[in-house]
């Protein structure tokens, strides 16, 4: 048993969630790796969400708002993580919720489905529905929901694998998505890269569309217009860097 008073708690906590994520066949057991890799890239911007993922998640709820038709895409650590949370969002924006796996079976797909709708969603897609090749995918990934990503003008691709972010954007889609490391292919592909823990980045992304919703289409436009993803990343790594020096100090 971990006490509250330990110096790691959330840390060793999150880290139950997903082995026992990976027992009940949500995880795979490489999304237990990535779950390490990025507990290792939120050591080194300090563990709290910074003025950088702050300027980002807004011009993400702008963007979600402004969307005429959001979706919020699922993987089995997003699930795992944040279920109730993303749950919650999605329904501040009446988006569609659909489940897309790099590790992808029938039964994963079931049990994020049961997770998420245990969490209080009303329409989970990714299992039954017709599905459209994703142009510039091959394989299983390949393939997304005809009335989820595929009809999408704004999606939200939590904790999303390189090559898919970059396919959806060569697809004329905007892509929003969550990720801890700067220098991945998925943050320096998107429209907009909230550098943050996930548990963090989805709580402040929904305190940010209750605030957003009373602004005008052209306020809306105004941030997300003026949001620059490149230059939000470079300060992000230049936060690292200077993290590094600190604990050098």
């Amino acid at each position: 048993m971990v006490l509250p008073s330990h110096p790691r708690y959330e840390s060793l906590m999150l880290r139950a969630k997903m082995v026992e994520a990976y027992k009940n066949g949500i995880l795979s057991d490489s999304g237990l790796i990535a779950h390490g890799r990025g507990e290792a890239f939120d050591y080194l911007i300090g563990e709290k969400t910074s003025l950088n993922a702050g300027k980002a998640t807004q011009a993400a709820a702008a963007a979600l708002i402004l969307a005429e038709y959001p979706v919020i895409s699922v993987n089995g650590n997003t699930a795992a993580l944040a279920a109730h949370e993303i749950v919650e969002l999605n329904k501040r924006l009446n988006a569609k919720l659909e489940i897309n796996l790099f590790y992808s079976t029938p039964e994963r797909i079931k049990n994020i489905r049961k997770v998420l709708e245990e969490a209080g969603a009303l329409e989970v897609l990714g299992l039954e529905e017709e599905t459209v090749s994703i142009t510039g995918l091959k394989g299983p990934r390949s393939e997304s929901s005809k009335i989820g990503v595929h009809q999408s003008d704004v999606v939200l691709v939590p904790l999303e694998d390189g090559d898919r972010a970059e396919a959806l954007i060569s697809n004329g889609k905007f892509v929003i998505t969550i990720d801890l490391n700067p220098l991945s292919r998925t943050s320096q592909k998107a429209s907009i890269t909230i550098i943050d823990n996930l548990v963090r980045a989805i709580p402040h992304l929904i305190i940010e569309v209750d605030k957003l919703k009373k602004m005008s289409k052209i306020e809306l436009r105004s941030i997300v217009n003026s949001f620059d993803n490149q230059l939000n990343l470079q300060d992000s790594m230049e936060l690292i860097v200077q993290n590094l020096i600190t604990k050098e100090d």
